[in-house]
């Protein structure tokens, strides 16, 4: 999906429909790092502090659809945040939460049933790859969302060692955990 809609923003209600078909055809929705303007705005500092900023125009499109009760309104539709990294995703969530307790009547609904946190660990899958950190704050997400990926043919891509840095990043987890991120959960995201 392209990362800035031709018309109105993702939570407007004119996408109903066509929400309500990607639930009935069993499609996620994905959108991938720098399919926003957001995305590749003006860059402070040396060139490569743009590299830092990329993940910035997932979370802006997380969290329209959250904050704009788009998930409300379709408790199935799923959302893959695809190549921005996981380990910011518990700040994000708690932040998510925080923003609603404190500022919920910014809300053009008013308020939501659900915390924003539990949208999020509901209806939005991470993918990554080099994320050691993703790895280590899985209690804090919900393991059935974090989707592992090696970029292949990428430059940040982790081939041709994946598997060496599988063994470091995920030493620590069990063979469930192990299974879940780096293989059944896509499998059970797109019906593999």
């Amino acid at each position: 999906m392209p990362g800035n809609p031709a018309v109105a923003d993702y939570h407007d209600p004119m996408y109903d429909p066509f929400y309500e078909a990607a639930v009935a055809l069993g499609f996620p929705l994905s959108f991938h790092i720098l399919t926003s303007s957001e995305d590749q705005g003006k860059t402070r500092g040396p060139k490569l502090n743009a590299f830092m900023r990329i993940i910035r125009g997932c979370q802006d499109i997380i969290g329209t659809f959250v904050f704009g009760g788009v998930f409300e309104r379709h408790p199935k539709l799923r959302l893959v945040c695809v190549e921005a990294d996981a380990g910011w995703v518990p700040h994000f969530m708690y932040r998510m939460d925080h923003a609603y307790d404190r500022h919920r009547y910014w809300l053009p609904s008013g308020t939501l049933s659900k915390k924003p946190s539990e949208y999020f660990r509901e209806h939005v899958y991470t993918t990554f790859q080099d994320d050691w950190s993703a790895f280590q704050v899985k209690d804090f997400c919900n393991i059935r969302r974090l989707l592992w990926a090696n970029d292949f043919p990428h430059s940040d891509s982790t081939w041709p060692h994946s598997q060496a840095l599988l063994a470091k990043h995920a030493a620590h987890l069990t063979d469930e955990e192990r299974r879940l991120i780096l293989h059944d959960n896509v499998a059970e995201l797109y019906g593999l």
